[in-house]
């Protein structure tokens, strides 16, 4: 591990600037160092830079995606240690064994996915940094999950999210309905500013979506209460409608409001109640392309995965053939 000082990590932009600041031959050499050393730390911030000033996302990539990034990168180069790797030239082979070490541990097909991506991320930034020209993962053969997502992770039920509202305070019923009404992703709902709302119009606008991409979400009846109520109990409403910012906060908060309802086992976290809003929004309109643009996603078939329809959902329209 790199023994130099921890330079000021304030914020995302200023880590990035760390590595963004240095001549292109100091920031190979500081890569190819960290590579040869397989330092996990400075090979993070590099992957992070790279992430923050030369992709799409920048600086709105979601704290939930770097942490899983984090963590891939993590898992490879401790694999790397382990297994004599010289991360700038990898042996052929070297990719495809990896892969298959991660599907032999256990992992689920989706987890592997995302391990690969962090490994391909980090080859990214080894390659912007200009310390190889190596792209190893790019023909490695991923793993399939023939499991349907909405299978694995289905909607909540109506019975949880109601059990959840009954033991849930002011703050937290405003969080839950953001999801399991508004259809927001955790990052969008913590993020919402007392701005972003136009409560006697019933709109939210999410300002920041996946991509970067702006969206207006109708609001319940009870989620505009909820707001209201939470409202009256903020002295001076400014800023975030959310109090703590940070994913582990709010999930930490859920699984009390969880405990304390006694459906413990049901919370799952936070993307069965997007999912929730996605199918009952589908189940009153019938309309995917509706139901894409609520939620945010560019495309359609994204969506089905999003939207659990009923297995006689066509019985009464096959009933009627002639």
């Amino acid at each position: 591990m790199s023994s130099e000082l921890t330079p000021y990590t304030g914020d995302r932009l200023s880590q990035a600037r760390t590595f963004t600041g240095l001549s292109d031959e100091a920031l190979r050499v500081r890569a190819t160092v960290a590579a040869r050393d397989k330092d996990v730390t400075d090979l993070w911030n590099l992957t992070q830079a790279f992430l923050t000033s030369d992709t799409s996302a920048g600086v709105r990539l979601s704290p939930h995606t770097l942490r899983a990034y984090r963590k891939g990168v993590e898992v490879l180069v401790e694999h790397a240690a382990a297994h004599a790797w010289n991360l700038l030239h990898p042996g052929r082979r070297e990719p495809s064994m990896f892969v298959a070490s991660l599907s032999d541990a256990g992992l689920k097909p989706a987890t592997v996915m995302a391990r690969v991506a962090a490994a391909s991320a980090l080859y990214r930034a080894l390659r912007w940094a200009g310390a190889t020209d190596a792209d190893p993962f790019s023909d490695v053969r991923r793993p399939k999950d023939r499991t349907k997502g909405i299978v694995k992770n289905p909607p909540y039920r109506a019975d949880f999210i109601q059990s959840m509202l009954a033991e849930a305070d002011a703050q937290e019923r405003v969080l839950l309905l953001l999801m399991a009404h508004g259809g927001l992703r955790i990052a969008e709902a913590l993020a919402v500013q007392w701005v972003d709302l136009d409560l006697p119009g019933r709109r939210l606008r999410v300002t920041h979506g996946k991509g970067d991409k702006a969206r207006v979400v109708p609001l319940s009846a009870r989620l505009k209460e909820a707001l209201v109520t939470h409202k009256e109990d903020v002295p001076a409403p400014s800023g975030h409608v959310i109090s703590f910012r940070a994913y582990s906060s709010a999930y930490e908060r859920l699984q009390k409001v969880a405990l304390r309802a006694g459906v413990s086992h049901e919370f799952r976290g936070f993307h069965a109640g997007r999912k929730y809003a996605g199918t009952q929004l589908y189940a009153a309109t019938k309309d995917f392309t509706r139901v894409a643009g609520f939620l945010g996603h560019e495309q359609v078939d994204t969506t089905r995965r999003y939207v659990e329809v009923p297995e006689d959902d066509l019985n009464d329209v096959v009933e009627g053939f002639r």
